[in-house]
């Protein structure tokens, strides 16, 4: 089936392209919601208004959401979650969990749909992108901890610090092992 998209559709095209889609999705998602319509004589005629219609809003959206994007693409996450001694997750860090946080962080409400991601087992940094127009998307840096534990750091931390983080982390874990030692004496 062709269509004409009246609107930009993700991972299809833009407003104004003609496409040649299923005839299920077209027919039962395409057609019902107003993203596109059918692909005859007429409505081609119609494309290039379409088109340079829906360029200039496209603009005009990415325009505004700019100032959005720069301020997202700033934003630390820090997150705290159980996990195993390998650093996986008991559970998981959703796109819900990371649209709640950059909501309440930033003030802007971010669709969960709109944030490129599988949801996150595992400890450690990601880049998460976060997609506010089809020509925009920042990404956001998330950092996950164990929980009962300081949060760690960004990756891109100073040089200087980096030989104290290593300090604390290796007294950290001959604590830990003193501590196991000192369990296993005393059974």
């Amino acid at each position: 089936m062709k269509v004409l998209l009246l609107k930009d559709v993700y991972k299809l095209g833009h407003a104004g392209d003609v496409k040649k889609v299923a005839d299920g999705y077209g027919r039962n998602y395409l057609l019902p919601r107003g993203l596109a319509a059918l692909a005859t004589k007429g409505a081609i005629a119609q494309a290039e208004t379409l088109r340079a219609a829906a360029t200039k809003r496209r603009e005009e959206l990415n325009t505004e959401l700019g100032g959005l994007a720069e301020k997202l693409s700033g934003l630390t996450l820090r997150f705290s979650a159980k996990a195993g001694e390998t650093g996986k997750l008991y559970g998981s860090i959703t796109t819900q969990m990371i649209a709640e946080a950059i909501e309440k962080e930033s003030g802007e409400k971010i669709d969960r749909r709109n944030i490129g991601h599988q949801p996150l087992r595992e400890l450690g940094a990601f880049k998460v992108p976060v997609r506010l127009t089809a020509d925009l998307a920042p990404s956001v840096s998330v950092v996950i901890g164990r929980e009962g534990e300081a949060a760690p750091a960004p990756q891109s931390a100073p040089a200087a610090e980096a030989p104290a983080a290593e300090e604390s982390v290796e007294a950290t874990a001959e604590a830990a092992v003193e501590e196991v030692a000192e369990e296993a004496t005393a059974e």
